[in-house]
């Protein structure tokens, strides 16, 4: 038995191996809406073998999504759609979570294909964006600070788009505080010069994302996992450091969080990143040993063999891939097969199978 290939739980929920689907944004949603591609999408990945599927940065409010293009999670009809791609999964014999987002200052921007770059125009279909303090992502609208009363109404809607999300059937949830987005820029003093309650000290900084997880993990009751995910460092000087990553994990887990899911930057365009296979496993080993909380790591993993390394050298405890799922599917029928690990098979997809 590999590692990658036991299974894993938390609270009501086992996952039946710990090579997981990360979220990737589809673009593809009309207002906030999943589409027929996010039900193909999604349930491809548990006839390949996921453990666990992450659906897309789902916007908690209009104003949250990071594009015009982008699901949201804020009214009935959106959770409706969702729940049918929950069954779809859960049919197959996966498991789905999904993560909560609300974008801030990088809101509102165009999806990766569109001709133009930076703020979607309010005449074209974009929305005035918000976030700790008058301070621009480069390229973007600057967006206005939130006031008390704007504070007020992002927990809400993260609270409010959490019960939707237990409604629809979601295995997990995870709050999304990581890569430049919203309870990011509040963690970061580089985005962050907020002089009240909200900023200055790590505590500060870290106050809106810890209210956050209080009220997602109170909608998600005892039974469902709450996942949080961070960007370990902002790769840069004056930034969110991994220290201070470490320190936040623990809160989070007091706060009611079961897992940090650890990424990196996103709160400044143009940073030098050294990437490399596996480049952030370190900080999920990080927080994992200090931070004294289960972690899951990401970033350029392609290969079962690989991500075994990860879990025997004990730097997390699950692993999350992107790009490898969107290039293959059934990603994890296949690591399964090259470990010589026995997992279960769509009965459709035995003549695969086989070894001879």
């Amino acid at each position: 038995m590999t590692l990658l290939f036991s299974p894993l739980s938390f609270r009501s929920r086992t996952f039946r191996n710990r090579l997981w689907v990360s979220p990737m944004c589809m673009y593809s949603a009309v207002d906030g809406v999943p589409q027929r591609w996010h039900r193909t999408h999604l349930a491809q990945f548990a006839s390949g073998g996921a453990g666990l599927i992450m659906a897309e940065a789902t916007g908690v409010v209009p104003e949250g999504r990071i594009s015009p293009r982008d699901t949201g999670i804020w009214s009935d009809e959106q959770r409706d759609v969702w729940a049918e791609i929950v069954s779809d999964v859960h049919e197959r014999g996966g498991m789905i979570g999904i993560q909560l987002a609300h974008a801030g200052r990088m809101a509102s921007t165009w999806w990766p294909w569109a001709a133009q770059r930076g703020t979607v125009p309010v005449a074209e279909g974009g929305w005035p964006t918000v976030a700790p303090s008058v301070i621009a992502f480069e390229g973007y609208a600057a967006p206005e600070a939130l006031d008390a009363g704007g504070i007020e109404r992002v927990v809400t809607g993260f609270a409010d788009a959490a019960r939707r999300a237990v409604d629809a059937g979601f295995d997990v949830l995870e709050v999304h505080g990581a890569h430049g987005y919203l309870l990011h820029e509040f963690l970061s003093p580089l985005s962050n010069a907020r002089d009240d309650e909200y900023g200055g000290s790590l505590q500060n900084r870290a106050r809106l994302l810890l209210r956050v997880v209080r009220v997602v993990r109170e909608v998600a009751g005892e039974d469902l996992p709450v996942f949080v995910r961070l960007s370990a460092t902002d790769w840069a000087e004056g930034g969110f450091t991994p220290e201070e990553a470490a320190q936040v994990g623990r809160w989070a887990a007091d706060a009611g969080a079961d897992l940090v899911d650890v990424s990196s930057g996103g709160i400044l365009a143009g940073v030098k990143v050294e990437y490399r296979p596996g480049f952030q496993v370190p900080f999920a080993a990080s927080i994992r040993s200090s931070g004294r909380v289960p972690t899951a790591a990401v970033g350029l993993i392609s290969s079962g063999a690989q991500a075994e390394e990860v879990l025997s050298s004990g730097a997390a405890d699950a692993v999350f891939a992107a790009r490898e799922w969107l290039r293959d599917p059934h990603f994890g029928l296949r690591a399964a097969h090259e470990l010589g690990a026995e997992v279960p098979w769509p009965p459709q997809y035995q003549r695969a199978h086989w070894r001879d």
